[in-house]
């Protein structure tokens, strides 16, 4: 299939950027989407012309690394997708494909498609631990969990920190992603003595990056390639407002 590419191109932070157009042709409906950009840089740089910068690093849906926004959507068209793991095949010959950054405000374009997302890291950094001395590792059935709390906490900690959520926010909002590692550790017996500080220090913590609040539109669920429910948002503003409670009593 031949396909038209709409990329956005972007030197830095501080270069207004825009699209250019190239074409990608005889692109196999077997071809990753990464490996579409593959093939397209190759000939770019054929051609002496700067590559496409594009974050990658697994390509296996693992690291999150891949941040496009494709055809307007992060990760692109197919639900519970990374876009290192979407295919050719779900677009026709003949399509124009639209390729952008993940657009946040906590997340400046270093180039290209490759924006900084360090913020997560440092929201982490303040609180999405467990700095407890457990000693050496018990058996796996040695701590009782119900298994209710180890499958919320299972499916928390499926996060990969990708961003999609904050990109399809309108508000640039990263409750989501901030829910589900409170929510990780909150329904683990290994998290309760830290959970009061945690939720306050990852809070406060994605508030000084500047990310946006939630306006309960669900588009975070709706691109998160783990498909992370929104009832993590609630279980964060649950444990940050009981923390808040404690502390000031």
């Amino acid at each position: 299939m031949n396909i038209t590419l709409h990329v956005w191109r972007q030197k830095d932070a501080n270069d207004p950027g825009a699209m250019e157009v190239y074409t990608a042709k005889d692109v196999s409906a077997d071809s990753s989407f990464l490996e579409m950009l593959d093939m397209v840089n190759e000939d770019l740089a054929q051609k002496g012309i700067d590559p496409i910068h594009f974050d990658h690093d697994c390509r296996e849906g693992i690291c999150g690394m891949c941040s496009l926004v494709i055809n307007g959507v992060p990760h692109g068209p197919q639900a519970a997708t990374t876009a290192c793991q979407l295919h050719m095949r779900s677009f026709k010959d003949g399509d124009a494909i639209y390729i952008e950054p993940f657009r946040a405000r906590a997340f400046p374009v270093l180039k290209d498609t490759i924006v900084d997302r360090t913020a997560f890291d440092r929201i982490m950094q303040a609180g999405g631990f467990i700095s407890v001395n457990t000693g050496g590792a018990p058996d796996a059935n040695a701590i009782p969990i119900p298994k209710t709390a180890a499958d919320k906490a299972m499916d928390a900690a499926a996060c990969i920190g990708c961003g999609a959520c904050v990109a399809a926010c309108k508000n640039g909002s990263a409750m989501l992603f901030v829910g589900a590692k409170v929510t990780q550790f909150a329904n683990l017996p290994q998290g309760q003595s830290e959970k009061a500080a945690r939720a306050k220090a990852m809070v406060a913590q994605m508030d000084l990056e500047g990310f946006g609040n939630c306006s309960n539109y669900s588009e975070c669920e709706a691109v998160c390639p783990k498909e992370i429910k929104v009832e993590v948002i609630a279980r964060m503003n649950r444990e940050f407002l009981g923390a808040t409670v404690k502390s000031s009593s």
